[in-house]
């Protein structure tokens, strides 16, 4: 299946999927249909099955979706049906936080391995790791087959690191720095930039409260 040409807003909303099937088995609700699906999400039963008929054929008409069959299926195509190995480099506040984090191997990534540069921090503990020293950062992703990173690093370093991670042989970058990173095309990035959520979050309470005067 080539899903290469999958819109972003398709991609976004086929995790959303996967969290309302998962949802509605916590519920003991063995099927789920399109309408239930929309409804929960705001859109409608036609994008939904929409979005699905991108990656084959889900469920049967007048029946929906058995949620277990869902469940794996988005897996499947979301690649976390079985759980990657993740490095986190950037062992600040916002690193320590994440590799702290308990809810990522729920989700099918495990915090394998952290690493910085500040040699205050090599060597300390944060949840199950070590931070090792960022020159180990090529030896480690090659023997554990890392193919996926977190970057927590100031703007001015992300560049520098992103180019190590590539060179290790890391296929996709979650990206905290406040910066476009350059890489090739064949490594993805993603982007979580805090404050403009914020921004474009705060231009929304805005304008609600405008809407009210």
């Amino acid at each position: 299946m080539n899903t290469g040409n999958i819109p972003k807003s398709t991609a976004h909303r086929i995790s959303l999927y996967l969290r309302q099937a998962e949802a509605h088995r916590d519920q003991n609700r063995t099927t789920v249909s399109s309408e239930q699906l929309a409804k929960a999400l705001g859109l409608t039963a036609t994008q939904v099955r929409k979005d699905l008929a991108h990656f084959g054929q889900f469920g049967r008409p007048g029946v929906g979706y058995n949620c277990d069959d869902l469940i794996q299926r988005i897996k499947s195509i979301l690649g976390t049906d079985q759980v990657r190995p993740v490095a986190l480099v950037g062992c600040g506040n916002l690193g320590r936080a994440l590799a702290t984090y308990k809810g990522f191997e729920r989700r099918g990534f495990r915090i394998a391995a952290l690493f910085d540069n500040d040699l205050h921090k090599v060597g300390k503990r944060y949840g199950d790791f070590i931070v090792q020293d960022i020159t180990k950062l090529y030896f480690v992703c090659q023997r554990d087959r890392i193919r996926m990173a977190i970057l927590a690093v100031p703007a001015h370093a992300a560049q520098d690191v992103a180019d190590q991670l590539v060179g290790t042989g890391v296929q996709g970058i979650l990206n905290f720095a406040p910066v476009t990173l350059n890489v090739p095309p064949a490594v993805a990035v993603s982007t979580v930039a805090l404050s403009m959520e914020l921004e474009q979050l705060g231009l929304a309470v805005r304008s609600m409260q405008r809407d009210r005067q």
